[in-house]
């Protein structure tokens, strides 16, 4: 069973711990208009009221997920800032000449998010928060090197149902807490339509480890060929004398 507020106040306590052990005065994270992004938000802003900071990063983004960054950030009382991220892409993808559809392109949004709190966050002595929840983890649902690429995952042990009472608990509006998840990649894109299951599927089979077979042979293919985004870069081998 879930602890909702003992859960939330041991992150909590662990942010600062974490932070006051990496001697850092702060924390940075994406603010995307998502529940996830949201309960990161409302975390870091009870753990550090005046050092917290999200960062609203549209590029080619539906404008109300700008509009719905901004609700969570007034609900919670959230210093932002805004970093208009298309002109970077647009550079990029014309320079490259990759295709614009493409899976390579959809991931330079995220790697373009990263970059940018990773430069703000250390010119800021800031740590950089992930917004990955566990089914996402579990999956590897995420870009590598980019929604990854974070100093600290504060909700990657909780599940999506864990993550949406955690957003109750932490006074997040209900809108944000309905909204169909969606990593934001192209227009009209949802999480369980790409990933081919629901995330009480995969809710229940992290908590339990069962499920309908089908649902069970889709997870565990997505963990095996995700393993990689979970492990730091093999090391090549060498030869002294």
């Amino acid at each position: 069973m879930f602890h909702a507020e003992k859960s939330r106040d041991l992150l909590i306590e662990w942010l600062r711990e974490m932070v006051n052990n990496a001697k850092a005065n702060g924390v940075i994270f994406g603010l995307s208009g998502g529940i996830d992004s949201a309960v990161v938000a409302g975390l870091a802003k009870i753990a550090f009221p005046s050092t917290s900071l999200g960062v609203i990063m549209p590029c080619h983004s539906h404008p109300q997920d700008k509009e719905d960054a901004l609700l969570v950030a007034r609900a919670i009382d959230l210093t932002t800032e805004e970093v208009d991220l298309e002109p970077s892409f647009d550079y990029l993808i014309e320079t490259t000449g990759v295709d614009p559809k493409s899976m390579a392109a959809h991931n330079l949004k995220p790697r373009l998010r990263a970059a940018s709190l990773s430069l703000i966050g250390q010119s800021k002595g800031y740590l950089v928060l992930g917004c990955s929840n566990g089914a996402e983890w579990y999956t590897g649902y995420f870009t590598k090197f980019g929604d990854s690429a974070a100093d600290l995952l504060p909700i990657a042990r909780l599940v999506k149902s864990e993550v949406r009472e955690m957003a109750r608990l932490l006074g997040i509006p209900d809108k944000i807490i309905s909204k169909v998840p969606t990593a934001g990649l192209w227009d009209g894109q949802t999480d369980e339509d790409e990933l081919g299951i629901t995330y009480d599927d995969l809710d229940n089979f992290i908590l339990t480890g069962t499920g309908n077979r089908k649902a069970i042979e889709i997870i565990e293919e997505f963990h095996q060929k995700s393993t990689h985004k979970r492990q730091m870069p093999p090391m090549g081998p060498v030869v002294r004398g």
